[in-house]
């Protein structure tokens, strides 16, 4: 056993030796960039996207996770960078996509029958390089299938974007990442918005004989309340919802940083009187 410190930090770097350089060296953490989300109230709570960092999304159906993805694909691909979406259930909508501004042809979609296949893939892209965004969609694979993931998957997907000008964002139903995400991020919808007048083509659509009663709505937009969990990356001040509004947290809240946004929904079009959703945009 060695008998004072000089000995102990010599036999630690000799374990260590090829395999970690210089541990006892002081390395000063570099700036993190982070990305514009294309939601403004996300930006303003998050700070965006860091780069070269794990960041988690998660919520369950109808929480807005497919608005946020495609919003952000579509703020990367509009900027010509490469972009990966490691479709888990292959649930991925690409013509709905394109509707809401994602350049497809920066776009890589892989197709995955299950989450092995999604694992490989994810590892496969990020030890290969040259992707600005890289997603791996879980949200449509069950819980207690992700629950089984070792940690040392998340560990493995982190040290591969460190230090590397990659974002990396995992989207699942539940938090899973632990400590190996710099940023997480929880949705859960809210209020369900319906529109108050009717289109001129509602009142003039017909299919035979029937016309369509006075009272029909066509869904017009989901509220979407967004939490930060953890963040790891450029601290952001401290913040709550009010009102629909941010605004900043007294010294010493208990309450969340949180946030708002709307999801809207695909408008619609009429063709020889049958009703057809038309593919549109999400807008945060």
């Amino acid at each position: 056993m060695p008998r004072n410190f000089a000995q102990l930090r010599s036999q630690v770097e000799g374990a260590l030796a090829g395999r970690v350089a210089a541990p006892f060296e002081y390395r000063e953490r570099r700036a993190t960039e982070n990305t514009s989300t294309g939601i403004d109230e996300i930006d303003l709570l998050t700070g965006g996207f860091p780069r070269g960092a794990l960041t988690e999304i998660f919520g369950p159906a109808c929480s807005g996770r497919t608005s946020l993805l495609v919003s952000a694909l579509g703020m990367r691909t509009a900027q010509a960078e490469a972009c990966a979406l490691i479709d888990a259930c292959d649930a991925f909508d690409p013509c709905q996509a394109e509707a809401a501004g994602v350049e497809l042809k920066q776009l890589l979609w892989v197709r995955c029958r299950n989450i092995n296949h999604a694992l490989r893939a994810t590892d496969l892209l990020l030890q290969g390089g040259g992707f600005s965004f890289v997603c791996l969609d879980l949200s449509d694979v069950p819980r207690k299938t992700v629950r089984q993931l070792p940690l040392d998957a998340w560990f493995r997907f982190r040290r591969a974007v460190e230090n590397t000008q990659t974002i990396l964002v995992i989207i699942e139903q539940e938090p899973n990442a632990k400590t190996c995400a710099s940023l997480v991020l929880k949705l859960e919808g809210g209020l369900v918005h319906w529109s108050t007048a009717q289109p001129r083509e509602i009142s003039e659509a017909r299919t035979g004989d029937f016309a369509w009663p006075s009272f029909v709505r066509l869904l017009d937009g989901l509220d979407v309340h967004a939490g930060v969990v953890r963040s790891r990356i450029n601290p952001v001040s401290r913040m709550e919802f009010r009102e629909g509004r941010i605004s900043s947290a007294t010294s010493g809240s208990s309450n969340s940083l949180e946030t708002i946004f709307r999801a809207n929904a695909m408008p619609w079009r009429f063709t020889d009187a049958r009703v057809e959703p038309k593919l549109g945009s999400f807008e945060g």
